[in-house]
């Protein structure tokens, strides 16, 4: 797949590039950077808050049990030791 470093635009292939879609691991780390200064911001929501009001009725939320990523796992131990 073809493309441009979204830091310095340099032209960039996944099949030869291994920072890919970078051209570099310094353009991979500025653009690192970037986000952790907050310089880029998501611009919308990444999900629908009236989706997180409904979680929090009780009769709407699926138990842990059910839960597809917990499925044969131990729950925690709450106790202290």
């Amino acid at each position: 797949m073809k493309h441009r470093c979204p830091i310095c635009k340099t032209p960039t292939d996944s099949e030869t590039h291994e920072e890919f879609p970078f051209c570099s691991a310094r353009c991979r780390l500025h653009d690192l950077g970037n986000w952790a200064s907050e310089k880029y911001v998501v611009s919308e929501p990444a999900f629908d808050m009236s989706e997180l009001d409904a979680a929090k009725d009780p009769s709407e939320r699926k138990a842990v049990e059910e839960d597809e990523d917990f499925k044969g796992f131990r729950k925690p131990d709450d106790t202290i030791h």
